[in-house]
């Protein structure tokens, strides 16, 4: 696979917790047609330095990922989740799933060599770029549903208020929406907030 398939000037951090040194992975990236980020960071600094620089995705380096490690995985996870690809001499099978539902996107225990990159790398990014959809389809749909909430709440407020069917409270929110410019939930929001607590 050619390095012209790869998406352009990805934004790449290394992470390292092991005295080895990864110049020659930097070196491999930036064949590869990757932008080598200049700090290569600790594990402790993960977050902060995912925060500062922005990297499009992140390799860890790692004898075996430890408790730490995997601690500040989630907690960049958490905040602003990248690809990651974690390499490590720890096949351990109860390992590899802690690091997976830390957040890393491929976990590979055998040692890197350029040409496996890049393939490597984008099914990376094809599986991150998969499980954000469906983190972001999750949140639209727990959104919707906090909606609903709302706008039936507002309507039973109608309903005893006004003595309204359940349509004509319906009815009574949209027209208001209408009215104002806002959307039904909006409207539902401030009836709600505006009524004492029964």
């Amino acid at each position: 696979m050619s390095s012209s398939a790869l998406p352009a000037r990805l934004r790449v951090l290394l992470v390292t917790d092991t005295d080895k040194p990864i110049g020659e992975l930097g070196d491999a990236l930036a064949r590869l047609g990757y932008e080598m980020l200049n700090d290569v960071a600790t594990p402790a600094r993960l977050p902060a330095a995912v925060e500062e620089q922005r990297p499009d995705v992140v390799i860890i380096d790692t004898d075996s990922p430890s408790r730490d490690t995997l601690e500040q995985l989630a907690v960049m996870h958490a905040t602003a989740p990248r690809p990651v690809l974690m390499f490590s001499h720890d096949a351990d099978q109860e390992l590899i799933r802690a690091a997976v539902g830390a957040g890393v996107s491929a976990y590979l225990v055998e040692g890197l060599s350029a040409e496996r990159l890049a393939p490597i790398l984008e099914v990376a990014l094809a599986r991150f770029s998969h499980d954000d959809a469906l983190r972001r389809r999750l949140a639209d749909v727990e959104r919707e549903l906090e909606e609903r909430k709302l706008i039936d709440r507002a309507k039973r407020v109608l309903m005893d208020q006004r003595k309204l069917s359940e349509h004509d409270a319906y009815a009574a929110l949209r027209k208001r929406a209408m009215d104002q410019g806002l959307r039904i939930v909006d409207v539902a929001r401030q009836l709600l907030d505006a009524s004492p607590p029964s």
